[in-house]
Parts: structure tokens; C-alpha cells; sequence
């Protein structure tokens, strides 16, 4: 049963900024102050919601809230892009009676295009009136835009002090690339957390989790991943219970980030990519986030084809240093290529079954060191491109 953590209300509605109709427009609402931490896009072209949330976090370390829109990314839409988000936010403060800069904003959607705020003005006083009438789940489906799903993960911990809760949410299936991607990330709380650990723990969660995902190798104007605790359980987070805070909160980024990847635009593929032995995490993560990109490789996964020299090819021009003597190539744990050259074995027939799954397990051994780093990547199919090629027409 989906667990919500105390102190939250939601809110959506349809405000016509999609080209389907339907709810588009949500906020995320705490009762009182929450412990703000974020993480945003090292894109150099950021949207206008990512200019406006972080000028708000250089002044405030708590918040209310977020009001997240799909459809219209507002990015690249310059100085009116820039103040239509502050009006929207403006609206908002009046509606709903709070104080300045007490909402965060963010946007996925079409780049380039500007908002109606008439549309704005309309649909503000109708979101209040959902306020506590709707779900977390209306919530996650409000902000997809090519998502076949919602997402959503929650997890209950008990402390010392008693239980606490997290849910979190995300969108995104295409331009997804680390640094994180055209992906939104809300996670949310009700410990008593300090601040600064609070946000610290963030960075670690998005980067084992959000930060090791691709799908095309795309990184957008518009990612963020949001983390509000509000302390409304009344749950202090002892010192020596701060590990498995961090653990939880890891765990829920990595859960979306699996639903990210298992929701790809066309895709109908995980591939788990599992970098052993090089000689630190940098050089591992070269060679994984290589083959994770490499559209060869996604493309024989998506025909079932154990084809293993396009995984080497990766390997070999990934820019790692390793010798390819040492090197051994796994599927679903099955050595497949080692010292230089393939198994003697009947490859097609025995990973057959493998590669009809919808996970798939890659291991690449270097051989050389201790380093090692994980990658979910998809395969690439027909749809991917119909999807992108008809994305705005």
C-alpha cells in the first residue's frame, strides 16, 4: 500500500499547457517549513524554473513546496521566461496565502516555448481547490510527458524515536543522460533532518542512483531532483541512525532511477552494466557509460543478439587503460570472451533465453584494479525514433 509521509498535501489540475488534455499542473504542498536539498543539470542552457529555484535556495534552506508543470519546459525562453516563472510562483503565493519564495519550480516539456500565463491565471485558483482531494499518483502522472507510467517509491524506517516515511516521484524516458537528464526527481520526508547532512546525502543518492542512468545519451535543460523534510512525524534522526537515512534515501533514487530507464522511449530493455577491475571508479565509469552509449550495442541487445564484438569495440575506443589480454566479457554471468577472443562455445543458443528478458546483465572485467561502477542503460528500437521524430508535430 502506497505510504505518504504526515504533513503533505497534493494538488493537480488540467491547465491546457499539453497538447493532450489532461492534468498537467501540480503541487506538492508541506504544512509547515521543510529542509530543502536539490540537485540540478550541469547543462549550460538552464531553464528558467532551474534559475529561479536556485537563486530561491542561495536564500532560503527551508521551503514549502513544489509546483512542477508538464509540457512546456520554459527553457531557452530568456528574461520573459524567467519572469513568467516568478509570476506563476507569484500567483501561487497569492492563492494559497504563503509567504515569498516559499515554492520551488519546476518544468519538463517542449523547449523554446513561452507560458500563457492567462492559462496560469485560470488554473491556480482551480489547483487550490484540489488541494487534499488528490493523490500522490495523480500527482506522478501529472508530470509525465513521454512516460508510459507513473513513478513512484516509498519506504517506512523505524528509529529509535519512532517510524519515519519517505515517497518519492519522478518523470522521464527520453533525453536522459547523466548529469542527471529530461528528468524531475521529488523526494519527500517527514524526520527531523539537519540541513546541511540532509543535502549531502542528496548529492550521494543522485549520484549512485539519477547520475548512473542513460538512455540516449542526452542531457536536458530542465533536471532537477528535489528532497523536502519537514519534520511532521516529530522523528528525530539520531547521529548513529543517520547511515541508514542515507540508505533509504538512496535506495528510493535508485528505485525511480530503474523506472526511468525500465520506461525508456521505445525501449524494451534494462541493461545493467557491471565495470570491474580498472584501475579507479573514473576509468570504470569510462568504459561503462561507452558501452551504455554505444548504439551498436543497444541495438543487438534489442534484436536478442549476443553480439560481443560490439561490446569490446566500446570497451576498446572508451579511452580506459587496460590490456585487452586481461579483459573478460559476462552476459547474465555467462563468459562469453576472455584473453582476447571468444569462448568456444554456441553462443546464440545459450544466452538465447537470456536476452529474451527484460533485464540484462552485462559484466565487464579489466583485470587491473579496484576501481568498478554501475550503469543502467535501454536498448534503442523503431519506436525511440518515431517517438523523438513526431515529438512536437
Amino acid at each position: 500500500m502506497l505510504q505518504v509521509p504526515e504533513g503533505y498535501l497534493f494538488a493537480t489540475v488540467s491547465a491546457g499547457l499539453r497538447y493532450q488534455k489532461r492534468d498537467d499542473l501540480a503541487l506538492i504542498l508541506s504544512n509547515v517549513p521543510a529542509r530543502a536539498a536539490a540537485v540540478f543539470t550541469k547543462n549550460k542552457f538552464q531553464a528558467a524554473p532551474i534559475l529561479v529555484a536556485k537563486k530561491i535556495l542561495e536564500k532560503k534552506s527551508r521551503v514549502r513546496g513544489i509546483l512542477v508543470n508538464a509540457g512546456q519546459a520554459n527553457a531557452c525562453t530568456g528574461e520573459t521566461g524567467y519572469s513568467n516563472c516568478c509570476q506563476t510562483l507569484q500567483m501561487v503565493k497569492r492563492v494559497f496565502g504563503l509567504g515569498e519564495d516559499d515554492i520551488l519550480p519546476a518544468s519538463t516539456g517542449v523547449i523554446g516555448e513561452q507560458f500563457e500565463l492567462e492559462k496560469w491565471e485560470k488554473a491556480v485558483p482551480e489547483l487550490k481547490k484540489t488541494l487534499g482531494q488528490t493523490d500522490p499518483v495523480r500527482v506522478a502522472r501529472a508530470i509525465m510527458t513521454t512516460d508510459t507510467f507513473p513513478k513512484l517509491s516509498w519506504k517506512r524506517v523505524s528509529l529509535q524515536a519512532g517510524e519515519v516515511t519517505f515517497l518519492g516521484f519522478a518523470k522521464g524516458a527520453g533525453m536522459i543522460c547523466p548529469d542527471m537528464a529530461t528528468m524531475l526527481g521529488f523526494v519527500l520526508c517527514d524526520a527531523q533532518i539537519d540541513g546541511n547532512w540532509w543535502r549531502e546525502a542528496l548529492k550521494m543518492a543522485v549520484d549512485m542512483s539519477f547520475n548512473a542512468i542513460t538512455v540516449d545519451g542526452d542531457t536536458s535543460t530542465n533536471d532537477c531532483v528535489f528532497a523536502l523534510a519537514n519534520g511532521a512525524s516529530g522523528v528525530c534522526v539520531a547521529q548513529d541512525e543517520e547511515d541508514m537515512i542515507r540508505e533509504t534515501l538512496k535506495s528510493i533514487c535508485q528505485d525511480l532511477a530503474y523506472q526511468i530507464v525500465q520506461d525508456a522511449e521505445g525501449g524494451t530493455k534494462v541493461i545493467h552494466i557491471h565495470v570491474t577491475g580498472a584501475k579507479n571508479k573514473t576509468q570504470a565509469e569510462l568504459v561503462a557509460r561507452t558501452i551504455g552509449h554505444s548504439l551498436l550495442v543497444k541495438t543487438a541487445l534489442y534484436g536478442q543478439d549476443p553480439n560481443w564484438g560490439r561490446i569490446v569495440a566500446a570497451l576498446g575506443r572508451s579511452g580506459a587503460e587496460f590490456n585487452p589480454d586481461q579483459v573478460e566479457v559476462r552476459i547474465a554471468g555467462i563468459t562469453i570472451f576472455a584473453q582476447g577472443q571468444p569462448v568456444n562455445m554456441d553462443i546464440d543458443n545459450i544466452m538465447a533465453r537470456h536476452l529474451r528478458k527484460q533485464d540484462v546483465h552485462i559484466q565487464v572485467s579489466l583485470g587491473d584494479g579496484n576501481g568498478e561502477y554501475t550503469l543502467l542503460s535501454s536498448d534503442l528500437t523503431e519506436e525511440y525514433v518515431r517517438i523523438n521524430a513526431c515529438y512536437r508535430t
